[in-house]
């Protein structure tokens, strides 16, 4: 009797998932529209992020290969100006480890009036600080001094929103993000391929969407 009631039990289930199917996944949209159509982009070093000490330069590094990668892409214009820029990418290289010894307040990211040309296209910057806030700090802070960092150990890649204040877009939620070792090392910059897949996805799911 007992079997009898579980073989009707699981008779009746069958039947009621036959008329009321389940819900399907929602469709995932992948990146907004306005990231989409965006045309512009600037590119800067994480706030938080220090110079490690075997490798001082290795954040300005990263941010230049981000920018040749991306003109090499030659979908967005990239600029200097926070107020042109309508994604900004923040761009933090990592040092193997979660804590780490670096150099804070140092002036090698505080890059001078550039003209370069890169395969064909042309990137004028300007010099773009490290830290939105320097200017608010104690004048002892902005000094160069050890400090310690803390964090992934990988390479990170932030795109923002921007066309408003670099302190007000990097304070704001990113709306892409990649993290992965050695992610912003040339020659494959690994990182901006990354987020090329991540347009041409939200793209290819929402034609309608596709930067005009």
């Amino acid at each position: 009797m007992r079997g009898q009631a579980g073989v009707f039990l699981l008779l009746l289930l069958t039947s009621a998932s036959a008329v009321f199917p389940k819900d399907k996944k929602e469709k995932h949209s992948g990146l907004p529209e306005d990231i989409l159509r965006a045309r512009t982009i600037m590119v800067v070093i994480a706030p938080e992020a220090g110079e490690p000490l075997k490798d001082p330069v290795a954040n300005a590094r990263a941010q230049d290969d981000v920018e040749k990668a991306l003109l090499r892409w030659r979908r967005f214009e990239v600029v200097s100006e926070p107020s042109l820029a309508d994604l900004v990418v923040a761009v933090r290289r990592g040092t193997g480890s979660t804590v780490s010894p670096t150099i804070k307040g140092s002036p090698i990211d505080q890059r001078p009036v550039i003209f370069q040309p890169t395969d064909g296209s042309i990137r004028v910057g300007g010099r773009t600080g490290q830290d939105p806030e320097a200017s608010r700090r104690d004048p002892m802070e902005r000094q160069p001094h050890l400090g310690t960092e803390f964090g992934s150990p990988d390479d990170t890649f932030e795109v923002y929103r921007g066309r408003q204040n670099l302190e007000l877009s990097l304070e704001g939620p990113a709306v892409w993000r990649y993290t992965a070792k050695d992610s912003l090392k040339a020659p494959r910059v690994t990182a901006v391929e990354q987020f090329r897949k991540a347009i041409e996805a939200s793209e290819k799911a929402d034609p309608n969407k596709r930067q005009p």
